[in-house]
């Protein structure tokens, strides 16, 4: 065969470099041998499903030979009355990174830019890179959003600008005045896209002058904004990649154009159905999620370890020197964290929050090789 079908491809797609998962827990067993693996490297809710999924999904596993309902009637009708809003803003994803995917295939190609910062979450610059289009890179301020220098770095050929509240990896975040502030300075004609995949976490854990916004509460303010979330974190859906953004119908629209007829499967639906009324659930999480967080923050500060404060349901800490060699020590120990070095930050790890006994032996494994 003398096909080079490397070259048939589009020249933003070949200079790609594949997203990289965190490892598996059944991975790390076979090369191992290890019987008892903990993994917090990939920011999965803890708890296990809620009941409420599981009723839904024994429910549902019976229609399995039918195709999902594809216009998500009743899960688009649930979310419309807790949010306040019309099942016509509402665009569904195979988790929220389809939805990030189907903005950037609508608005972004050769000739056209994306705005967003460093260290900032990895889906953007592949999603604009695989469009053809060019990325701006934004200096991170305090390893977080400079939001001011993305303002001033838009320019004519601009579609995209996304915005990750809080943000991933770092677990920075800005508040609502500040995102106030930069929409306002933002061309109408420039799609601002609020990723706020860790919003139910950040509102739990937020502080009145410092928290994580509502960017919903802005959609009536800004035409040009989307937001986007999951139910892959605090609802605990990770596996079933239920996602979702909110806009203005005219663009939702747009996105549905582009939208596969069955991205999201039955038990998605059903499940996301099911757990969106699991208030126990959610604060169970969110309770689980600010203990563990203080339980790991002060084993990181007992062993000297300085991390970033963060509203996610992750902390990134620095290592003292390159982060690799404490990633695989790690790992021989049978603790998964996330190495980070593809985000610019290569002296830091990203530690998922867990159970209190799954954070013990972290921070265990941890103290034995500073």
């Amino acid at each position: 065969m003398n096909c080079d079908f490397v070259a048939l491809a589009n020249a933003g797609v070949r200079a790609l470099q594949p997203y990289q998962p965190g490892k598996p827990i059944e991975e790390l067993q076979r090369e191992l041998g290890l019987d008892h693996v903990v993994k917090l490297a990939s920011n999965e809710n803890p708890l296990g499903p809620s009941k409420r999924v599981i009723e839904a999904c024994h429910r549902a596993v019976v229609d399995i030979t039918r195709y999902p309902d594809s216009s998500a009637y009743l899960l688009k009708a649930a979310l419309s009355e807790r949010l306040d809003l019309t099942p016509e803003q509402i665009t569904l994803g195979n988790g929220s990174n389809d939805v990030l995917d189907l903005i950037a295939r609508v608005f972004l190609s050769t000739g056209t830019s994306a705005v967003f910062s460093q260290h900032a979450f990895i889906v953007y610059p592949i999603a604009a890179q695989a469009c053809g289009a060019r990325a701006i890179v934004t200096p991170a301020q305090n390893w977080g959003h400079d939001l001011q220098a993305m303002a001033d770095a838009i320019e004519e050929d601009t579609r995209v600008v996304f915005v990750a509240n809080p943000n991933n990896p770092t677990g920075t975040s800005v508040s609502e005045k500040e995102l106030d502030h930069f929409l306002q300075q933002v061309p109408e004609n420039v799609l601002v896209v609020l990723d706020e995949a860790y919003f139910e976490y950040a509102q739990s854990g937020m502080q009145s002058d410092s928290g994580a916004s509502d960017g919903l509460g802005l959609l009536k303010r800004y035409q040009n904004l989307i937001v986007t979330r999951t139910f892959s974190k605090a609802y605990g859906l990770a596996a079933l990649r239920v996602g979702y953004s909110v806009s203005q119908p005219a663009i939702a629209d747009l996105l549905n154009r582009v939208r596969a007829p069955f991205n999201v499967n039955s038990l998605a639906l059903a499940s996301a159905e099911a757990v969106l009324d699991d208030e126990g659930y959610l604060t169970e999480g969110r309770r689980i999620n600010q203990e563990g967080m203080k339980q790991v923050s002060q084993g990181l500060q007992q062993l000297g370890l300085s991390f970033i404060p963060s509203l996610g349901n992750f902390l990134c800490f620095e290592t003292q020197g390159e982060a690799m060699p404490v990633y695989q020590q790690l790992l021989q120990r049978g603790v998964i964290v996330r190495p980070i070095g593809i985000y610019e930050m290569p002296n830091h790890l990203r530690v998922s929050i867990g159970l209190p006994k799954e954070n013990d032996l972290f921070i265990e494994a941890l103290s034995q090789l500073i």
